[in-house]
């Protein structure tokens, strides 16, 4: 399957969404991205994570052309800033369309 992919996005699995702690420790190892898993993977695959992560993606993972949750995660800051700027230019005070003196 992964020879498949072009984007690989790998979450932590929530300890808080389980009713049961003991389901949780069941299965919190269960599905962990090491670098041998990505043998199998195309070349040109990306793997993405949100950050910081648990033990979900192995160390490993880092060092291979793969990985690129570090870019994403720096690239996340500009990208909220571009957003939280065009949102504020937009609006005014009581929500209404403004300029930029309003700010």
């Amino acid at each position: 399957m992964l020879d498949e992919l072009d984007v690989l996005y790998v979450t932590r699995i929530q300890k808080e969404r389980f009713p049961d702690e003991n389901e949780y420790h069941r299965v919190a190892g269960e599905y962990r991205i090491e670098a041998d898993t990505l043998e199998a993977a195309t070349a040109d695959l990306t793997v993405m994570h949100p950050l910081p992560r648990v033990d979900e993606i192995a160390p490993d993972v880092d060092e291979t052309d793969h990985a690129r949750y570090f870019q994403q995660a720096h690239n996340g800051v500009p990208v909220r800033m571009a957003l939280l700027d065009t949102l504020l230019e937009n609006a005014g005070p009581d929500g209404d369309e403004g300029t930029e003196v309003d700010r």
